[in-house]
């Protein structure tokens, strides 16, 4: 049944037949494709999610010339389905919103209070890491680069690289090119724009990007953070891991930032959303700011 339904989607878009806007998703077909997409990734779907799954995945039925979401399931649960749509699904159902800078008082508490402790107890001359978990298109962890870069350059030789994660393979995608439209650009500081922003030499194209000095010391890659996480034997200075949680279940919360904590290193600091909390969890943290944790 599931090789006859994915045969006929192929003729479909072979033959050029016009698309037909499905029938609106039925209970059933959410409660499948909404638990596939918890158990597997951890994304909430509750049953207030269910005109929102159906929006997103309109598209790519219109993409594919599928006719209705039973289709679309049987395809996504085929082996071919899984290795070639699950990233592409993934891409149309999450939340990639996020803005330079965002939640500025993390940055101005990094650079004026926490990386003057770090460099008096390190000494300096080694390589500070650092890890933003969900990264979106890229704004947070370069954000985290200018602010590490200038810091750095102040205190030589102090290094730094940084890792940027997210499930989304097309977000993964345009943060590695690190081309941005201005108006994204509103709440970088004047000095740090022009030191790390190349303007495009055409004028028509209202877009910067990253200078490669810049670009070259963030690197980027897909991660579930249900499945795995960045090496063990690598762990991490800082962690931004913020406004991730607030999308998964509160157990699956709580081993989040269990496996944060496995990631960074003793006196590493942890920094999440300004609208999360890790009250009443279980991890080896203390609180040194408002959504700023230090683990001890």
């Amino acid at each position: 049944m599931i090789q006859t339904k994915i045969m006929n989607k192929k003729t479909q878009q072979t033959t050029g037949q016009p698309w037909v806007p499905p029938e609106p998703m039925t209970d059933r077909e959410f409660k499948a494709l909404g638990e596939f997409i918890q158990s597997r990734f951890g994304i909430k779907m509750p049953p207030a999610k269910k005109t929102m799954l159906q929006s997103r995945l309109t598209k790519r039925l219109r993409a594919m010339n599928m006719s209705s979401y039973s289709q679309y399931q049987d395809y996504l649960f085929s082996p071919e389905g899984m290795k070639e749509e699950v990233p592409r699904m993934l891409d149309a159902v999450s939340t990639n919103k996020t803005d330079f800078f965002r939640e500025r008082s993390h940055f101005d508490i990094l650079s004026q209070e926490l990386l003057p402790v770090w460099l008096k107890n390190t000494g300096g001359g080694k390589i500070l890491t650092a890890w933003s978990a969900g990264c979106a298109t890229g704004e947070e962890p370069y954000s985290l680069a200018m602010i590490l870069a200038e810091f750095a350059a102040a205190h030589p030789p102090l290094d730094f690289t940084i890792l940027g994660t997210d499930i989304s393979e097309e977000a993964i995608g345009k943060a590695r090119k690190a081309i941005y439209f201005r108006e994204k650009i509103n709440d970088i500081p004047p000095d740090f724009k022009k030191k790390y922003l190349m303007r495009s030499r055409d004028p028509r194209k209202a877009r910067v990007r990253i200078v490669p000095e810049l670009r070259n010391k963030v690197s980027f890659r897909r991660l579930n953070l249900m499945e795995s996480l960045p090496s063990q034997n690598n762990k991490k200075d800082i962690i931004f891991c913020r406004n991730v949680i607030i999308y998964f279940e509160r157990a699956v919360q709580e081993e989040l930032f269990k496996k944060c904590c496995d990631c960074l290193k003793p006196n590493g600091y942890l920094f999440i959303g300004h609208s999360e909390t890790l009250g009443g969890m279980h991890l080896p943290l203390r609180q040194i700011q408002p959504t700023v944790y230090q683990k001890k």
